[in-house]
C-alpha cells in the first residue's frame, strides 16, 4: 500500500488540533523529549489547522521545517485511533462504518504527509531531508501495522463477502480495490509470513531512503567542472551563462561547470564542440553511482531487489513482476514481453541504420578511421539535423519562451479543448519564490483547482519531471484538488526570458496531463480519484496531451520570438516540426533497453539476485539477451540510477511508458478525426476518461471513447516516424 494514497483520516475538531499543537516549554506536547523540534511558546503548529486558504491550500509563509515530524506523529495516532474506532465498533460490519470510515481513517495524515514530501522532492533543505529519515520509519510501522491488523481485515472480509454483489459503481469499485490492496498486502498470510513482510516492508523503506539521500547527491557530485570558456565552444551564450550559475551556486571550485541531470545523455552533448569535455560529461553521467567511493548505490539496488523477489515469493509468485503487474493493464509479465518484442523486432534494424548514417557523417570531417562514441552520438546527429533542415535548436529555442509556452500554449490548450482559464494568484504563498499558483476556472465560471508550477533545477531538488497534489478531489470530503508541476529547466538571468528545448517544450505539455487528470477529477472517494491508476494507465493522459503541442493553432499561439513577439516563420516552422522525428530510433532504443533491464531485475527469484559487484555484468547480459546491448544506445536510466525503479513506485512498470503511448496515440487519432480542437470532443474526453480517476475498468474507459477493443500498438512506430 501507498501511504500518500491509502492511508486516510477522519477529520479532527479544531479545538482537538489546537490543543495538540500548543507548546508551553518551547517543545511540541505531542513530541516525546522534543526531538529538537523547537517551537515559540503558545505557537500552533499550522499543519494541524485548516490554513483558511482556497481549497484548503499549505499556507508556506507559516509552515516551519520543525513543524512536519510532530505534526505527522500527531496525525499518525490520530489514525491509529480512528482504526481502533472501526475494530471496536459494536455494530455489525458494513461498508459505511468499516470501509468509508478506513479509508476516512486518515486523511489528515495524508493531507500532512502530501506537503511535507512534495518538498522532499522538490526542495529538500538539510532540515527536511534529517526530518525524512525520521518520518519514513514512522509510516512504514504504521503501514504495516494496518496492513497486517487481522480485525480491521476480519470486518473488511466481512463485508466484501456479504455486500459486493449489492453494491453499485463507485462504492462496488471502492470495496474491491481495499479488499484487494489488503490481500496483496498480505493480510492472509500465515503469523509466521506476516512477521517476515513486516520486516521485509521496513527495510525496504529504509533502503529506499537510503537511495532517496544518495542519488541526488551523487548526481550533485557528478558535475563536471570546466575551467575556461573556450572549452565551452559551440554552446550558446545563455547555456555559457548557465554553466557560469551552475558553478557559483556549487561552490566554484571552477568558473563553470556542467550539471548531469536525470538521464544517460546529457542535451549539452549535442553543442559541444570540444570531444573530451564531452567524454567527461558522459562519464560522469553514466558513473555517477557505480565509483568506488561514496556514491555507489550497487549494494542498495540488490538488497531491494532480493527484498522484492522474497515478498513475491511470500505472497506465492515466482517473482516480483509476476506479483506487480497482477495489478495493471498489462496483468502478466508474457504480455509485456509479448509487446517489448513488437516494438524491439521493428526498431532494431532502423536503429542500426541510423548509427551508421551518423558514424559515417562524421567521418566526412574526422577522417575514415573515427569511431563513433556515444558522447559523440548527439553532437553529430545534430550536425546532421542542421544540415538536412538547415536547422539548429539555437534557431527555434528563442521562440520557446517558458512563460508563452506555458499561458499561450499548454494553458490555451486547455482552454480550447475543455474550456478551462487560469488566473495568477499572487497572494498564495510558495515553498520557494520562483514557483506560481493559478486559480484553474471552469467553463461555468467556478473555481476547479489550484495549480502550482515549479520549474526552475536548484540542488535541492532531485532530477526529471513529475506531478502530484497538495489535495485530492473528493466530493465526500468537498475537497478540490490541489495539483503541483515540477521540471527542472535552466533559470535564465534575471531579466531575461527562460528558452526551452523543445524537449522540453514537450515536457511542459505532458507533467500538465498529469496535472489535467488531477484537476478534472470527479470521484466521491480520494481513493479512487484522479491519477489512483494502474501505471500502465496513469501515463496515458499525460503521453497523450504532448500531442497539443505540435497541432498548428496551438503552437502558432505559443511560439513567439522572446524579444520581438512574433510568430515562429512558416519556414522555421515547417522545417522543425519535421524534424522532431529526426534519429527517432535512439529515443525508442533507450527506453526499450531501460523498459527491459527494470524486468530483468525483477524476474528474477530471490536466490537469482546478483551481488552488488556482479550487477554491472548483469545489466549487460540482461540487455544482451533481448538484442539491445548497443554501446551507442544504452538504456535511458541504467541499473545504478534508475530512480523510477528503486526509488518511486515503477518496479516492474517502466513498460508503462511506451504502453500507455500506444493508448495515447490511438486517443490522439480519435481526437485528429473528430476535429482536435472541438469543445464536443474534449468534453467527451473529460467525461468518459479523465473525471472517471480509477471508478471504472481501464479498458473500459478507453474503449468507449476510442471505440476501438483493444490498443492498436502499429501506430506507435508511426507515430515516432519509425
Amino acid at each position: 500500500m501507498n501511504l500518500s494514497r491509502t492511508l486516510l483520516t477522519i477529520g479532527l475538531a479544531s479545538a482537538m488540533l489546537q490543543a495538540a499543537a500548543m507548546t508551553t516549554d518551547g517543545m511540541t506536547t505531542n513530541e516525546p523529549g522534543g526531538n529538537g523540534q523547537k517551537a515559540s511558546s503558545e505557537r500552533i503548529n499550522p499543519l494541524l489547522i485548516d490554513s483558511g486558504l482556497t481549497f484548503g491550500a499549505p499556507d508556506f509563509s507559516k509552515i516551519e521545517a520543525g513543524d512536519y515530524l510532530p505534526a505527522i506523529q500527531f496525525a499518525i495516532e490520530e489514525q491509529r485511533k480512528n482504526i481502533r474506532s472501526i475494530v471496536d465498533n459494536p455494530e455489525p460490519p458494513t461498508f459505511d462504518n468499516t470501509i468509508v470510515d478506513y479509508v476516512e481513517s486518515g486523511a489528515l495524515l495524508e493531507r500532512i504527509s502530501n506537503i511535507f514530501f512534495g518538498l522532499t522532492s522538490a526542495h529538500k533543505t538539510p532540515e527536511i531531508s534529517e526530518t525524512e529519515k525520521a518520518v519514513v520509519p514512522l509510516l512504514t510501522d504504521l503501514e504495516n501495522e494496518i496492513a497486517f491488523n487481522k480485525e480491521l481485515f476480519a470486518r473488511i472480509k466481512y463485508v466484501y463477502d456479504n455486500e459486493l454483489a449489492f453494491l453499485q459503481g463507485e462504492p462496488k469499485k471502492l470495496l474491491e480495490e481495499v479488499y484487494k490492496e489488503f490481500v496483496r498486502a498480505g493480510a492472509l498470510l500465515s503469523e509466521e509470513k506476516m512477521e517476515r513482510m513486516k520486516a521485509i516492508n521496513l527495510r525496504i523503506s529504509d533502503l529506499q531512503q537510503q537511495w532517496g539521500d544518495m542519488l541526488p547527491d551523487a548526481t550533485n557530485h557528478a558535475v563536471v567542472w570546466v575551467n575556461s570558456r573556450e572549452e565551452l565552444a559551440g554552446l550558446s551564450e545563455g547555456d555559457i551563462a548557465q554553466c557560469r550559475k551552475d558553478a557559483e551556486s556549487r561552490g566554484a571550485k571552477a568558473p563553470y561547470c556542467i550539471v548531469i541531470i536525470n538521464t544517460t545523455q546529457q542535451p549539452l552533448l549535442a553543442s559541444l564542440d570540444n570531444r573530451d569535455l564531452r567524454r567527461r560529461v558522459y562519464e560522469a553521467s553514466i558513473h555517477r553511482a557505480d565509483g568506488t567511493g561514496a556514491f555507489n548505490t550497487y549494494n542498495i539496488v540488490t538488497e531491494i531487489a532480493k527484498l522484492r523477489a522474497e515478498k513475491a515469493r511470500l505472497m506465492g509468485y515466482s517473482n516480483y513482476a509476476s506479483y506487480s503487474l497482477e495489478k495493471t493493464m498489462a496483468k502478466t509479465p508474457d504480455q509485456v514481453y509479448a509487446f517489448l518484442r513488437q516494438l524491439i523486432d521493428s526498431y532494431k534494424s532502423k536503429a542500426e541504420n541510423e548509427t551508421r548514417a551518423i558514424e559515417a557523417y562524421a567521418r566526412k570531417t574526422m577522417g575514415g578511421d573515427f569511431t563513433l562514441e556515444p558522447y559523440d552520438r548527439f553532437y553529430y546527429s545534430a550536425k546532421m539535423k542542421k544540415e538536412t533542415y538547415n536547422l539548429s535548436d539555437d534557431e527555434v529555442k528563442p521562440y520557446f519562451n517558458l512563460d508563452s509556452v506555458l499561458v499561450n500554449g499548454v494553458f490555451y490548450a486547455a482552454q480550447r479543448a475543455y474550456g478551462l482559464s487560469f488566473r495568477e494568484r499572487k497572494d498564495l504563498p510558495t515553498y520557494h519564490p520562483d514557483m506560481k499558483v493559478f486559480d484553474v476556472i471552469d467553463s461555468d465560471g467556478k473555481a476547479l483547482a489550484l495549480f502550482y508550477c515549479d520549474y526552475f533545477r536548484r540542488p535541492t531538488k532531485r532530477g526529471g519531471a513529475w506531478m502530484s497534489e497538495f489535495a485530492q478531489q473528493s466530493n465526500l470530503r468537498q475537497q478540490r484538488p490541489i495539483i503541483y508541476n515540477v521540471l527542472n529547466v535552466a533559470k535564465a538571468p534575471d531579466g531575461q526570458p527562460s528558452l526551452l528545448t523543445w524537449d522540453e517544450v514537450t515536457t511542459l505539455f505532458h507533467e500538465f496531463g498529469h496535472a489535467l487528470h488531477g484537476m478534472l477529477s470527479n470521484c466521491h472517494y480520494a481513493k479512487l480519484s484522479g491519477t489512483n491508476v494502474a501505471r500502465d494507465f496513469v501515463e496515458m493522459p499525460s503521453q497523450f496531451n504532448e500531442s497539443f503541442a505540435s497541432i498548428p493553432e496551438i503552437f502558432d499561439h505559443y511560439a513567439r520570438h522572446a524579444e520581438t513577439g512574433r510568430p515562429m516563420p512558416a519556414d522555421l516552422k515547417e522545417k522543425m516540426l519535421k524534424s522532431i522525428n529526426f534519429h527517432s530510433a535512439y529515443s525508442l532504443g533507450e527506453n526499450l533497453a531501460a523498459t527491459c533491464l527494470d524486468m530483468a531485475w525483477h524476474m528474477l527469484g530471490a536466490e537469482e539476485i546478483p551481488t552488488a559487484e556482479q550487477a554491472p555484468t548483469f545489466e549487460r547480459e540482461a540487455l544482451k539477451q533481448v538484442g539491445l546491448l548497443d554501446k551507442q544506445i544504452p538504456p535511458r536510466y541504467s541499473t545504478s540510477y534508475f530512480n523510477h525503479v528503486w526509488g518511486s513506485g515503477y518496479a516492474a512498470g517502466y513498460y508503462s511508458y511506451l504502453w500507455t503511448e500506444v493508448l495515447a496515440v490511438n486517443i490522439a487519432n480519435c481526437f485528429a478525426e473528430r476535429g482536435a480542437l472541438k469543445r464536443e470532443v474534449g468534453q467527451s474526453f473529460r467525461d468518459k476518461v479523465l473525471s472517471q480517476g480509477n471508478t471504472r475498468e481501464l479498458m473500459e474507459m478507453f474503449t468507449d471513447f476510442t471505440g476501438l477493443a483493444s490498443p492498436d500498438a502499429s501506430a506507435l512506430l508511426k507515430a515516432r516516424g519509425l
